[in-house]
């Protein structure tokens, strides 16, 4: 039992002797509750964004070398530019939404204040887990009816690898690839992002409760 189980058994025991100073103190560890767990979505969400950067600042110089050569480069700069951007939209919502609940006062606020979080959020892993699954499928068509061109680039004839059959190969292994990623993205977000608001939403439950 932890302490806000306590002091909601407390307030309902003493409920006609205290019942302001009890709403009060059960107000103020959900509002330091809440606030905690907003705090959280903002730095696992700059964390995030910084993991997802030295992705790209890893990827070897060949495979950028390949991609400048099939005319992706600039189109991929570009596209990251606009995408990072977005996200770093979002990182400022949640900071926002944290000095929010940090500044709430009363309970309606403070519900509205959580459901706006929860909004967010859930708009943040849908952009995510969208924008992965259509990158995925404009490069992976480009590449497939360009794959000639990359089956020369990638010098595959010096490998013994016949080009017989190639597109069909390599689409098939960048799907597989692709799928195994973003199901890896959407478990990362269901017990990350997914567990922080359940978190949150029986909070506002709670808060529910007490309103009426």
């Amino acid at each position: 039992m932890d302490n806000l189980d306590i002091l909601k058994k407390e307030w309902q025991s003493r409920e006609q002797e205290l019942p302001k100073i009890s709403y009060n103190d059960i107000y103020k560890m959900l509002l330091k509750k809440s606030s905690s767990i907003v705090k959280w979505i903002f730095v696992i969400s700059v964390a995030e964004l910084l993991f997802w950067i030295s992705i790209q600042l890893l990827i070897p110089e060949k495979n950028m070398e390949v991609m400048n050569e099939m005319g992706l480069a600039d189109i991929l700069f570009y596209s990251n530019f606009v995408h990072f951007s977005v996200f770093i939209l979002f990182i400022f919502y949640f900071y926002k939404n944290f000095k929010s609940i940090q500044v709430t006062d009363n309970t309606k606020m403070l519900m509205n204040n959580i459901l706006k979080t929860r909004k967010t959020v859930k708009y943040f892993v849908y952009y995510n887990v969208g924008i992965f699954i259509l990158s995925s499928i404009v490069v992976d068509f480009f590449l497939y009816y360009n794959s000639e061109h990359l089956f020369e680039i990638m010098d595959f004839a010096s490998q013994g690898i016949s080009q017989e059959n190639f597109a069909s190969v390599f689409i098939i292994s960048q799907i597989v690839v692709g799928v195994i990623v973003l199901g890896l993205l959407i478990l990362f977000y269901w017990l990350v992002y997914g567990f922080l608001l359940r978190k949150l939403n029986r909070n506002y439950l709670e808060l529910k409760k007490m309103d009426h």
